[in-house]
């Protein structure tokens, strides 16, 4: 297959700031080439057979020089398919994108450009200051900070820079604050002009040091801010004391470990992100369909002979319809059935397929559904309970007690994940994780399997645990955890509002 070189740009650090066509990219890419800057969340979105090579890029610590990425790049396209180089922010706004397209163009290599998001432009807006405003200034400059300051003779035309441009912001600079500053005094610019520094623009790290071009080196000093930063200078940079919106959030700078299977977790994952919390996604359990479909299969072929069919979750939602419909079946195969759902996230799931539950309890757990039965008249009416294998005992055999005859049968089962547990591992160590959410018994168990036992206490000291409700806080304690959040409403936004209220206490 032809080789095809994409340069991408991946944005300035917020994952949802990736366009389309760069997420189409990756998800293509048969080599993946990254930096530094470019948000590892995006990798997720890299097929399993995808070759994974980060180059470094750090200012003053690159893992490759930029002539050794140069011929990687090329090295890489001479096997063929699809090589995507994932650069943080715009590859071609001071990415040194053009000395690798040039690269490719010399080897005959063919390639595409895929803009980005520039951090410019980026972590200026999430610090709460418009770059242009129609009533401070028309004129912007983007300048790299990052030149030699013993250079004898200067890219820069600092004079300008001074006096003909309102807003000015440097690119990797922060080494050079105090050159720049002086620089910029020297040539007439008022010592009184604004300064902002946004170090960590647009994720939950962002932080924002506010001063002039006099006080700024020494208030950047003293905060103890290093790179990766973006220097803005000009008027601008006092709107930001109204429009500041990104650094308000209630949980910025948390760091929370999402334990829940990957093809459930976008819900939670969204949820703690809007509210500032850097989600580290580490899922201690896959859900996979039963390895013996038979039982599933037979209960749809004789759906006549039941009278309830009672959900317990999403999952038990999902894997039943996904084998009905391989039945060559759909819904109506059900309407004469009454159903039950556990909660309202497992009655949303089954409202998408075209059915209304006929019970949902006010609590989410099988005993609620327990109560909500009691209602019913269920001497010989036949159950079908399609759920997690090894599932709790107690919904069949309360429902037995009522009468009923269960037939419960494997829908789905968890097993355990194992992906990236040795950087989990790494990041309790260094004490970079503030908590971790546990959604179910099993990842509880999974994730404390994953853990090194003689480590344990060590690794989760003063990291503090949430819980989705009381059945898993019971087996989460039983662990050696100690919980410090269990939610009152057994759902994901139950688990969020819980979170939220923990954190606002403090």
């Amino acid at each position: 297959m032809k080789a095809k070189v994409y340069l991408v740009g991946a944005g300035p650090g917020d994952p949802g700031l990736i366009t389309e066509k760069g997420k189409e990219c990756i998800q293509r890419a048969d080599v993946i080439i990254y930096d530094y800057l470019a948000s590892p969340a995006l990798l997720k979105y890299a097929a399993t057979s995808a070759e994974l090579i980060y180059v470094g890029k750090k200012g003053g610590d690159h893992t490759l020089s930029q002539d050794e990425i140069n011929r990687l790049l090329a090295d890489k396209a001479k096997s063929g398919g699809i090589i995507t180089r994932l650069k943080g922010g715009d590859p071609f706004i001071f990415g040194r994108g053009g000395e690798e397209a040039e690269v490719l163009v010399k080897a005959g290599i063919a390639f595409e450009v895929v803009p980005g998001v520039t951090s410019a432009i980026a972590a200026a807006a999430y610090a709460g200051i418009p770059l242009t405003h129609r009533q401070l200034t028309s004129t912007l400059a983007f300048v790299t900070g990052h030149e030699d300051p013993t250079k004898e003779d200067t890219g820069i035309n600092w004079s300008s820079l001074a006096s003909g441009i309102g807003t000015l912001v440097f690119f990797m600079g922060v080494k050079n604050l105090p050159h720049i500053t002086e620089r910029l005094i020297a040539h007439g610019k008022a010592i009184d002009t604004p300064v902002a520094l946004i170090r960590w623009g647009t994720t939950s790290r962002q932080k924002t040091v506010i001063g002039t071009l006099a006080t700024i080196v020494d208030r950047a000093r003293a905060a103890g801010l290093k790179a990766p930063a973006l220097i803005v200078i000009g008027d601008v940079v006092d709107l930001r004391q109204s429009l500041n919106w990104f650094e308000n959030r209630p949980l910025l700078g948390k760091r929370i470990v999402v334990t829940r299977a990957r093809q459930q977790a976008s819900e939670l994952v969204r949820l703690l992100t809007d509210l500032g919390a850097e989600c580290l996604e580490h899922p201690t359990i896959k859900i996979l369909p039963p390895k013996d479909l038979k039982p599933l299969e037979d209960a749809i072929a004789n759906l006549s002979a039941y009278d309830w069919v009672v959900f317990t979750s999403v999952n038990g939602v999902s894997f039943f319809f996904e084998q009905l419909f391989e039945a060559g079946k759909d819904a109506r195969a059900l309407g004469h059935l009454r159903t039950a759902a556990i909660g309202p996230a497992t009655a949303a799931r089954l409202l998408e397929y075209g059915l209304t539950s006929d019970i949902v309890p006010e609590t989410y757990r099988a005993e609620s559904v327990v109560d909500a039965f009691k209602k019913e008249k269920l001497n010989d009416k036949k159950i079908l309970l399609p759920r997690a294998k090894e599932a709790r005992p107690i919904l069949p055999q309360e429902l037995e007690k009522m009468g009923a005859a269960v037939n419960e049968i494997p829908a789905y089962e968890t097993v355990k994940a194992v992906e990236k547990s040795d950087d989990l591992i790494q990041m309790l160590k260094d004490k970079r994780v503030d908590m971790i959410t546990f959604t179910s018994s099993s990842t509880v168990k999974n994730l404390k399997a994953l853990l090194p036992p003689k480590d344990f206490a060590l690794l989760i000291q003063n990291v503090s645990i949430a819980s989705i409700g009381p059945i898993t806080s019971d087996t989460a304690k039983a662990l050696g955890f100690d919980v410090h959040i269990s939610a009152q409403s057994y759902t994901i936004a139950g688990l969020v509002e819980a979170i939220l209220h923990f954190y606002q206490k403090d």
